[in-house]
């Protein structure tokens, strides 16, 4: 990506906001960029390269990682709201200090939603099921809710929340 072609199409290049978070064999990468059409995107051993559209505007953004990933077994997903990653790391091992070679960047923040300290995963925790990453990740399809359903709405002894949950709250009613 040139900046003659940045300036050949007249519209300027803006860096998207990115998050990520890692277990030891995967880094998940998130682009925060809605509705992305013409998504170019690149694997390589120690870099990811992003370029798409987006209601007008395009994005680009080159990552130099810091460690080794497997760009044959990595997956993405253009999804509406955003375009994920789970890249496979080339080894298995100790966490990344860092995401980028180049260190922080004001544009690039921890997925809190994802990520898991080192000493709390477990080994057989897969943390994102990558299933449905072909390149394109499928919506809740197939999800059986009646396990959920079945456990009354996830907290024990809460019963359907109509007042005898929580002690000392008498007959409220949470409507």
């Amino acid at each position: 990506f040139s900046k003659q072609k940045q300036h050949t199409n007249n519209m300027a290049t803006l860096q998207p906001s990115v998050s990520w978070a890692q277990r030891k064999d995967q880094i998940f990468v998130t682009f925060d960029v809605q509705d992305v059409k013409e998504p170019d995107i690149k694997l390589e051993s120690n870099k990811l390269i992003f370029n798409g559209t987006s209601n007008g505007k395009k994005y680009s953004s080159t990552l130099e990682l810091n460690g080794e990933i497997d760009p044959k077994e990595s997956r993405y997903a253009v999804k509406p709201r955003a375009v994920e990653f789970v890249l496979a790391k080339k080894e298995s091992g100790p966490y990344w200090d860092t995401l980028l070679k180049s260190g922080k960047q004001k544009w690039l923040k921890a997925d809190w939603n994802k990520w898991k300290d080192e000493d709390d995963v477990d080994e057989d925790d897969a943390g994102f099921d990558m299933s449905g990453m072909g390149g394109g990740l499928g919506g809740m399809d197939g999800m059986d809710l009646s396990a959920l359903q079945a456990m009354g709405g996830g907290f024990p002894g809460m019963g359907g929340m109509g007042g005898g949950g929580f002690p000392g709250m008498g007959g409220a009613d949470f409507v």
